[in-house]
């Protein structure tokens, strides 16, 4: 058989495998898809509706709704200045992590339709975006909010079930991103196609 019908016939295989209804790489692309969506409408509501959220991260930096437990009030920040900066900085941090999962989606739906190399960029791509969110809400606001600044206090001000939401929809997602895809092996990692390596 000649090599360029042999090599179109596993390009057709592996388009095939990947497209197919509850593959690894389809499952992939619709929860870095789901995760993007999501994380865009909360950059955007936070931009259209400033001042919302505004109130949130300054009553949660105040300290104001807590306990005010005198050992643990010297942590509060009551700079209005300092406030607002850390604000447009999680805004900015949500939009990036927004276009960096909208370019992963991209590339997986890219991957799925038999672009060469695609599942291995969108793997990297998705990863660093989720990672970013699980930074943001795990680090930022379950870890410094919830405990730094005792947001878990305030009956009026908590964010952490939300953030803990998020964050567990991001873990599922990179353990999704990181199963066996369609066009890889089981075993070392490399494409059905000949030559490609899929990192």
């Amino acid at each position: 058989m000649p090599k360029g019908a042999d090599e179109r016939g596993t390009t057709s295989r592996t388009r095939s495998a990947g497209l197919a209804l509850g593959a690894p790489a389809v499952a992939a692309a619709v929860l870095t898809g789901v995760v993007a969506l999501y994380i865009a409408l909360v950059a955007f509501g936070n931009l259209t509706d400033f001042d919302t959220n505004r109130q949130f991260v300054r009553h949660v930096l105040a300290m104001d709704t807590t306990f005010k437990d005198e050992n643990l009030m010297w942590r509060a920040v009551e700079s209005r200045a300092l406030q607002d900066a850390a604000y447009v900085a999680i805004i900015a941090w949500e939009t990036l992590a927004a276009l960096v999962l909208i370019a992963g989606t991209a590339l997986w739906v890219a991957a799925l339709r038999g672009r060469a190399g695609g599942f291995g960029r969108a793997r990297r791509l998705s990863t660093v975006g989720l990672l970013m969110l699980v930074l943001l809400f795990g680090g930022g606001f379950i870890g410094i909010g919830g405990e730094w600044f005792a947001m878990w206090q305030s009956e009026d001000w908590n964010g952490l079930d939300a953030a803990t939401r998020v964050v567990t929809l991001c873990g599922i997602a990179l353990l999704v991103v990181h199963l066996p895809a369609a066009g890889r092996t089981s075993g070392g990692g490399v494409t059905a196609r000949s030559g490609e390596a899929d990192a």
